[in-house]
């Protein structure tokens, strides 16, 4: 019994000896990991393995080399990052980003509202940070710099960045409100489709299947022949496709891309027609026209956009040889609930021998930029309601009247951004009321270019093809 004794404790001196050293050698291998973390300055590098310090003051700027996407307006970094949240500490994070040099957040953001919500929530959990730049755009494809900074110090704050490119850089990709609370994807990802007459146009938009559907040749309407469009729809025509006599109709519908397409002669309302809250809608690189042979009121509007509809981008499209262009809400009193709504943006777009309304809004709030404005005969820019309009770096030329906030009797409107326009060979403009400051939510300056080079810019790339 004593020689058990004597055994059982040798053994358990051995056991106690064996785990003491196990301890401090794990001890020793955390401290070199802590301390070569500590030494870090890297944030993201080409290296896959590559890791951020996660001490107070550290900068730079991400690498976007590795980033995916996590569904929605989430992007996931590759790197793996520590001192993130977790489940007991779920605000220790002191990771902060910078899209052009302003700040994104909220940090700290569940991952749902990241994919489902975006606008710069980000997150950064465990060691992986999950992020969405500010208009929900890709970040990988939308020409922007991200920078970081660790902590709350002002002293390593990255500077904002100059984002206007030279005044020839050309960036047709979406911009503007299509993108803000939502996407505009049209029939991507779904079934596609080829048609060569007004039939087969109207099967294709008419069902409920995600679909792009490609216009061959000329499909020629009555005039008065309207096409109902369903969501989720993108309508592109190939080379020399024309639309003529027909009436695009988007009701109560989203998620609409209507693009390369000339539309000529239109009688029933407008060419494209979105209304009754229909919204998400990109409307690019089309041609409006007619004839000019009937009188002021026989030919309907180029694009009219009212009854509460959102979320409207129209871009690189020319309008011209008709009388009345764009509208903007059709009327004012018993469309009160128009407030609130109409968010468009209209940008690198030409207009030229047009009587008016390029465009004329109600209520709404309506950017346009890089515009060009050519021998109006009428008003160019109708802004009426308390609708606002802001201008960047429009082109005016030879116009009568290239801004108004008096229109007939009707309340007056807002302007924002005048002066950042060119107005050659033009007429005065009628500006009644305060002029605004306002500027749209979403980051437009990259797509942005000088007033003065304008027409060469327009004229040349805008248009279908």
């Amino acid at each position: 019994m004593q020689r058990m004794t004597k055994l059982f404790k040798k053994v358990s001196l051995i056991g106690l000896m064996l785990t003491t050293i196990i301890f401090f050698s794990n001890c020793k291998k955390s401290v070199k990991a802590d301390d070569k973390l500590a030494n870090s300055t890297e944030l993201f590098s080409s290296d896959s393995t590559s890791i951020i310090a996660a001490t107070s003051g550290s900068t730079g700027k991400l690498s976007l080399t590795g980033v995916k996407s996590e569904g929605g307006y989430a992007y996931k970094i590759s790197e793996s990052i520590p001192g993130g949240d977790n489940s007991t500490s779920k605000e220790q994070s002191i990771l902060r980003l910078f899209e052009n040099g302003v700040e994104l957040g909220p940090a700290h953001s569940v991952h749902d509202d990241i994919r489902n919500l975006g606008k710069g929530r980000f997150s950064h959990w465990g060691t992986t940070v999950i992020f969405s730049a500010s208009d929900n755009t890709d970040p990988r494809t939308n020409g922007r710099s991200y920078t970081y900074v660790m902590g709350t110090t002002s002293a390593v704050l990255p500077p904002a960045e100059t984002v206007t490119p030279p005044a020839n850089t050309i960036n047709s990709a979406l911009v503007g409100y299509a993108l803000v609370n939502g996407k505009t994807t049209g029939g991507q990802g779904g079934v596609e489709t080829t048609v060569t007459t007004l039939d087969q146009l109207k099967a294709a938009v008419g069902d409920n299947v995600t679909r792009t559907i490609y216009v061959s040749g000329t499909i020629k309407g009555a005039g008065k022949d309207i096409v109902y469009v369903k969501s989720n729809k993108s309508i592109i025509g190939k080379s020399g496709a024309v639309i003529e006599g027909v009436n695009l109709f988007i009701y109560t519908v989203s998620n609409i891309i209507v693009q390369n397409i000339t539309f000529k002669n239109y009688v029933e309302q407008a060419a494209v027609q979105i209304k009754e809250a229909a919204h998400h809608v990109w409307v690019d690189h089309c041609d409006f026209s007619t004839d000019r042979t009937h009188g002021w009121e026989y030919w309907g509007k180029d694009i009219c956009i009212t009854r509460e509809s959102d979320y409207v981008t129209v871009s690189w499209s020319k309008f011209h040889d008709t009388n009345l262009s764009v509208l903007i809400s059709g009327g004012i009193v018993g469309h009160e609930a128009d407030k609130g709504k109409l968010h468009v943006t209209m940008h690198h777009n030409m207009w030229y021998n047009v009587t008016e309304r390029e465009p004329s809004m109600n209520y709404g709030s309506v950017h346009m930029f890089n515009n060009y404005h050519l021998n109006n005969s009428g008003y160019s820019i109708g802004t009426r309601a308390g609708g606002i309009v802001r201008t960047d770096n429009e082109y005016f030329s030879n116009c009568v009247k290239p801004l108004t906030t008096k229109v007939a009797s009707d309340p007056e409107g807002y302007f924002s951004g005048i002066t950042t326009n060119i107005y050659d060979k033009c007429g005065a403009n009628n500006i009644t009321t305060a002029v605004s400051t306002w500027v749209p939510e979403y980051e437009y300056k990259s797509f942005l270019n000088d007033a003065a080079s304008v027409p060469a810019i327009v004229t040349a790339n805008a248009g279908a093809k």
